[in-house]
Order: C-alpha cells, then sequence, then structure tokens
C-alpha cells in the first residue's frame, strides 16, 4: 500500500457505521441491532463512539431485507428521536435480488432522506441505458439528498469515472464507497487493493470511503485515515476485533477507527463536518 499523504492532513475522518446490513441475523450476534429501538440505542452509542453517518438497513416482520418507506420511518424516526441531527442517517437502496432499479429510486424520493446509499451496478444494470439513473441524480441534487455510490472493483470505478466526465451524476465531485471483499464467501477483503480503486479515479480530489469484509477491516479504516479517505465499519461486514476476538458491539469498531484518524491527526468528523463537506 502506499504510505502517508501529505495534502489535505486538515480534512476531517468521517467514521461511518453500517451496523446490521440486508443479511446478519440474532444467530450471526446478538449484537445485531434489528427493530426501532434497536437501531435507536445502537445509534446513540456509535454517536457517542465517533460516527458520523449512520448506514441504515431495515427490515420486515420476518426480519429479512426490506426497502419498505413505512418501516424506514419507523427506524429514522426512532432514530431521531434518540440523537437528533447529531447522526446523518444514510439509508440504503440495495436490491439484495429483491429490487429493480425503479423501485430502488422511487423509495428515495417516497421518503427524501438526507443522504443515500447506491450500488451504482443495480441502478445502472445496462451501461447504455443511464437516461433514468441521470435524472435520478439530478433529483437528488435538487432535493438535497446525500448520495454515496458504492464501487465493488476498480474496473466499477473506471465505469464511475466515464459517466462522471459525462456529467451523469451532476456533481463533479461524487463521494465514493470502495468494497473490498464479499459477503457469505471466502472473499475477505485485502486492503492492498485499495490503490488499485485509486488509481482508477480520474480526479483525485474525489471523496473516497472504504468498507472491507472480513477481519482487515481495521487495517483498512487505518490506511484510509492515513490517505485522507474516509471509513465504513460495522457488523454489516465484519464481527472481528483486529486480534480475532468477536467485537462486543458496533461501537467498538468505531472507536478503533476514530483513533486511527486521530492517529493520522486528522479529527474524526462530526455529522455536521460532513454537512458542510457535501453542501
Amino acid at each position: 500500500m502506499t504510505g502517508r499523504s501529505d495534502a489535505r492532513e486538515e480534512i476531517p475522518f468521517i467514521v461511518m457505521s453500517a451496523p446490521n446490513g440486508a443479511r446478519r441475523g440474532k444467530a450471526d450476534h446478538s449484537g445485531i441491532p434489528l427493530s426501532p429501538r434497536e437501531l435507536a440505542e445502537n445509534a446513540q452509542a456509535i454517536l457517542d463512539s465517533g460516527a458520523s453517518i449512520l448506514h441504515l438497513h431495515v427490515r420486515d416482520e420476518s426480519e429479512r431485507h426490506t426497502l419498505d418507506p413505512q418501516r424506514y420511518r419507523a427506524a429514522i424516526s426512532a432514530v431521531l428521536e434518540q440523537v437528533g441531527n447529531r447522526l446523518v442517517i444514510q439509508i440504503t437502496t440495495e436490491a439484495c435480488g429483491i429490487y429493480s432499479a425503479e423501485q430502488q429510486m422511487a423509495v428515495v424520493k417516497d421518503l427524501k432522506p438526507e443522504a443515500v446509499s447506491i450500488a451504482l451496478r443495480e441502478l445502472i444494470p445496462d451501461p447504455d441505458i443511464v437516461g433514468d439513473a441521470s435524472r435520478f441524480f439530478a433529483w437528488l441534487r435538487s432535493n438535497k439528498v446525500m448520495p454515496q455510490y458504492i464501487l465493488y472493483s476498480p474496473q466499477e470505478v473506471e465505469w464511475f469515472e466515464g459517466l462522471r466526465r459525462r456529467g451523469i451524476f451532476d456533481e463533479d465531485l461524487p463521494f465514493v464507497l470502495f468494497v473490498l471483499g464479499r459477503y457469505g464467501t471466502n472473499d475477505c477483503g485485502d486492503p492492498r487493493d485499495i490503490d488499485a480503486y485509486r488509481r482508477a479515479l480520474g480526479d483525485q480530489r474525489i471523496p473516497w470511503a472504504v468498507c472491507c469484509f472480513g477481519p482487515l477491516e481495521d487495517e483498512a479504516s487505518q490506511y484510509a485515515a492515513t490517505a485522507n479517505g474516509h471509513a465504513r465499519v460495522g457488523f454489516e461486514n465484519n464481527l472481528l476485533m483486529p486480534d480475532g476476538s468477536e467485537a462486543p458491539d458496533n461501537a467498538a469498531l468505531v472507536r478503533l477507527a476514530g483513533a486511527h484518524g486521530r492517529s493520522a491527526g486528522r479529527p474524526v468528523a462530526t455529522a455536521d463536518d460532513v454537512r458542510q463537506l457535501f453542501s
């Protein structure tokens, strides 16, 4: 991996928390928050530990992944009641093999959340047809919804870059998330791959964060802290502490990431810092 970056060290280090995801449940870890009440309690704990963005998934009555707006509203309301605006709430549009691109866009327009994560390959399943997505990205900007674009390989970053240069995202420097590894396989993330993702970015000013499946999550967060990136940590991607023991809760993973930011000389971002960076 490359060494410490010498520029932009003053940029606050954003620690995002992904506490549940679309697939894991209580059988995987008893501390995975699923209900609105559990999500609210988790929000308080990760806020107190240094997170500024809550990456939010909700579940149906059988604890399966859903994009149901009413379930989102119940969870968002519970989190806001607990922590107010001290966290940026980022909903997911993850398809999980269930939802079409049209359904993903519809739920965002229904909710008008503060922030949303979008898997580029799910919203634009045909790379040659970008019209609906382009109009949706313009809608996000006009409605002040903060998007983050999820990219699963350096090749996807190159595709993203081609779309960005065409003006598809309606912004010059969109926020991206590099995903290392995959869920439900032995393909654990390798932080050494971050360099390839970064090289694929045409403009090195583009803000990026990384999430890493598996036990090297903390190493990936440390890399991001020293390279002016940002980190997403949590039970969606990883259940372990750096020593291989089970993490007690999501807050413990947030604290580890925040410590890397401070060691790199970067203040840990607050929700208001995030809003200012991406306003």
